[in-house]
């Protein structure tokens, strides 16, 4: 059904323009039209029954096959081209296949086939390149259809930017089918690839006219440039160093990562949320994050009640992650470090076979929330208690245990909180020990606090040890230098420290005769002591003798 969709487009300007060719050939013409339109509505029938993909599953039931191609805007494209305006011939004649123009409307469907072809073919590149001469000779050949019309509008021969008169008996060659074909193709390729060497326009229609036409051979050399570049650009060394990468992968998991970043492009997937996010400011971040996820966190039973401040905090930590069919988001037994929401897609409960379904998670459903509390008394602790794989793509929400523990720590109320609800939800299940005699430390939470602190201590040792070997070089760098210096400046400090200890000797000359000064006075106040102590002594005994 696309082989109509590509010969339409070319064959309805030409049989327009050129009457012979509509005139002499109407039988074939109408044979071709009217079966085109079967194949239409053959096309019409097959979307109806064509599947799609939903989170990587092929949908195939008839009505919402049926319904969602009703729905579709193609449809309404496929309706208004099968609409009959077959029925101006009778008032028009035969003569005007321009009234058919509306199978234009399905020009869709053969960009769809061009587009699903280039991803099946192993020489894309090449395909392109097909594509592109392509749809340069189809805008050549309208051109030179619009050209000979335009022609005729104004009149065969008029001057000599218009095609030739038809009736010059000295270049009868012009009246000729194939000559009016060839030389209009001749004339619109001249100018839409800007070589020009045409005669001048003369009116002012084909002023305009030719200025349409090279503003249209601008882009189309602009587009024959962009499109080349792309493809060089495509075939690089880093695309060939990737190719051999992925030639030394399984068959079966190429195709499976392959078929992934499909569905992230498709989907409008492939970009990261916070790399989109990166320059916006924190405040606009965390009113985009309240606006898409704030009702999704909610659902959790243990946050219905936080606080809205703890609430926000982890809804600017909610990760996105896509999972392909048959992927597993945890098994029994693993470590549980984050909880997982569901956005889109279903996710089976299995057991170990990885066949057998016990329940299915659909959007809303959240599991996980419980193992990155690490209640006490849990039986399970913090490992897994059931096999959760997804059944086609399944867009979750993560939440890390170390995120949840990084935002409680403001929040000591909530934590204590979200524990209580935890061991609620744990006591109605039966998977919570009640006595506190069996209460025990998990010893793997502690060989594993333990081996991070053994990672942290030789971390810091390798880091002291850099420290060091830097210390050590400065210094010696530093003495070398302190050398060089004492061997350039060696007289002047010399000099300088004899100068140095004259002044010493000096100030200890000075110092001793202060001292000797001292002493001198020391002894001569000792001597008058004396003295008056003799006289005090005399005058005593001259008092006695006056008493005797």
């Amino acid at each position: 059904s696309k082989l109509p969709h590509c010969w339409w487009p070319s064959s309805c300007a030409n049989r327009a323009s050129f009457e012979e060719l509509q005139d002499n050939y109407i039988l074939y013409w109408i044979l071709l039209d009217y079966t085109s339109d079967l194949f239409y509505m053959f096309d019409m029938l097959v979307r109806t029954r064509t599947g799609y993909l939903e989170q990587g599953l092929l949908v195939k039931d008839e009505k919402l096959l049926r319904d969602r191609y009703i729905s579709s805007f193609q449809f309404r494209l496929d309706v208004l081209s099968m609409l009959p305006t077959d029925v101006l011939y009778f008032f028009l004649g035969l003569n005007y296949p321009e009234i058919r123009i509306n199978k234009l409307l399905r020009i869709s469907r053969m960009m769809e086939f061009f587009t699903r072809t280039e991803t099946k073919t192993n020489y894309p590149n090449l395909f392109r390149i097909g594509n592109l001469i392509m749809y340069i000779l189809i805008i050549i050949h309208w051109n030179a259809c619009f050209y000979f019309s335009f022609s005729k509008y104004i009149g065969f021969g008029a001057d000599d930017w218009v095609y030739p008169a038809l009736d010059d008996p000295e270049e009868p060659a012009f009246g000729q089918p194939m000559r009016k074909y060839a030389f209009s193709l001749y004339w619109s390729t001249l100018t839409l690839t800007t070589i020009g060497e045409t005669p001048p326009p003369a009116l002012d229609s084909e002023f305009f006219f030719h200025v349409g036409d090279f503003l249209v051979g601008v882009l189309i050399f602009a587009t024959i440039v962009g499109n080349i570049a792309t493809m060089i650009s495509n075939m690089n060394a880093a695309q060939a160093q990737f190719q051999s990468r992925i030639d030394n992968i399984n068959k079966e998991l190429e195709l499976r990562v392959i078929k992934w970043f499909d569905y992230l492009w498709n989907n409008g997937k492939a970009q990261d949320e916070r790399e989109v996010l990166r320059y916006l400011p924190d405040k606009l971040k965390a009113e985009i994050a309240i606006q898409v996820h704030m009702d999704t966190l909610k659902k959790v039973r243990i946050f219905a009640d936080c606080e809205a401040g703890l609430l926000i905090e982890l809804v600017l930590k909610l990760r996105p992650q896509v999972f392909s069919p048959g992927d597993y988001i945890c098994k029994k037994g693993d470590i549980g470090r984050e909880m997982y929401i569901i956005k889109d897609g279903k996710l089976a409960v299995v057991a170990d076979d990885g066949v057998t379904q016990f329940v299915v998670l659909g959007s809303g459903s959240y599991f996980g929330e419980i193992s990155i509390l690490n209640i006490k008394g849990s039986k399970a602790g913090n490992r897994r208690t059931a096999n959760i794989r997804s059944i086609g793509y399944s867009d979750l929400f993560c939440l890390s245990k170390d995120d949840l523990m990084e935002s409680l720590t403001e929040y000591p109320d909530a934590k204590g909180m979200l524990e209580e609800k935890g061991r609620q939800i744990l006591m109605k299940d039966g998977l919570i020990e009640l006595d506190p005699a069996n209460i025990l430390p998990e010893a793997q939470e502690l060989e594993e606090k333990v081996n991070k602190l053994y990672n942290t201590m030789d971390l810091m040792q390798t880091k002291l040890k850099k420290i060091l070997g830097n210390y050590t070089s400065a210094d010696k760098a530093l003495r070398h230098r302190i050398n060089d210096l004492e061997r350039m400046t060696g007289e002047e400090v010399d000099e300088e420290d004899e100068g140095e200890e004259e002044v010493k000797r000096d100030e200890k000359a000075v110092e001793g005769e202060k001292k000797e000064e001292g002493d001198a006075d020391g002894e001569k106040r000792e001597d008058e002591g004396k003295g008056e102590e003799g006289k005090s002594e005399e005058a005593k005994d001259e008092e006695g003798k006056d008493v005797h």
